[in-house]
């Protein structure tokens, strides 16, 4: 009885043992592959909201496609924090202070434009009637039409994410083409196309200014595709 109960528990331990380490074995790899996921899904939203965003006027705010564009908005930013987030730590040491400096930068951009992204969908619509002036001073912010209507700081936040975007892009985009672990193509569209707004911004007016952000979009899923693949073949 005594031999039997040590094998079983002996059985019992190894397999507990196996379990554990079968599970961690595909715990990591498949949240890594998930941040990889979550970064194509973002770079698709950010292409699609551009192409289907509408005027930026008091008439477009009580539209259903002002609410999905804005909603699609919310989980764009989401996806992009969880999607940066997977390609920063597949590079943490390769990247050094200039990735971390770029994952900071652009984890504020998506934080702060999803609460813009928050108030455009579900703030503004009731403020339409009740107060169209500032309905309108907050629609201006992204076209720089605020007009005479005090809107506070939310223009000067604003400015600063755009300030987040451009920074934090351009550095992710370079440290992680110096890297050279995920795509350098990818990497390299990312680098560019986050200052393309700034080296065409007297070129290309809003709403417009819309397209610029497609490359971006690009870069993102690509990305994201390629740390999802480059996982997918380190798991096996």
């Amino acid at each position: 009885m005594n031999t039997n109960q040590q094998t079983a528990v002996l059985k019992g331990s190894e397999q507990q043992h196996t379990t554990k380490r079968s599970a961690a074995l595909v715990s990591a790899p498949s949240l890594i592959r998930s941040a990889g996921l979550a970064a194509v899904a973002t770079g698709i939203l950010f292409i699609l909201i551009q192409l289907i965003h509408p005027t930026d006027v008091l008439s477009s705010v009580h539209t259903a496609r002002w609410t999905t564009v804005h909603c699609l908005g919310i989980a764009m930013c989401l996806l992009g924090l969880l999607g940066i987030t997977g390609i920063y730590a597949r590079q943490v040491k390769e990247t050094g202070w200039l990735g971390l400096a770029g994952y900071i930068l652009l984890g504020l951009f998506y934080t702060l434009t999803m609460s813009y992204q928050f108030i455009e969908a579900f703030v503004l619509p009731p403020l339409v009637a009740e107060a169209p002036q500032f309905t309108q001073g907050f629609l201006g912010i992204a076209g720089g039409t605020v007009g005479a209507m005090d809107v506070g700081a939310l223009e000067s936040i604003y400015m600063a994410t755009g300030g987040l975007y451009l920074l934090g892009g351009l550095m992710l985009g370079i440290a992680t083409f110096r890297a050279g672990i995920l795509s350098r193509g990818a990497s390299g569209l990312l680098a560019l196309g986050t200052i393309l707004p700034l080296l065409l911004s007297s070129l290309v007016h809003h709403p417009y200014d819309r397209l610029l952000a497609v490359p971006v979009g690009v870069s993102l899923a690509w990305l994201g595709y390629s740390l999802w693949t480059e996982r997918r073949e380190n798991a096996r």
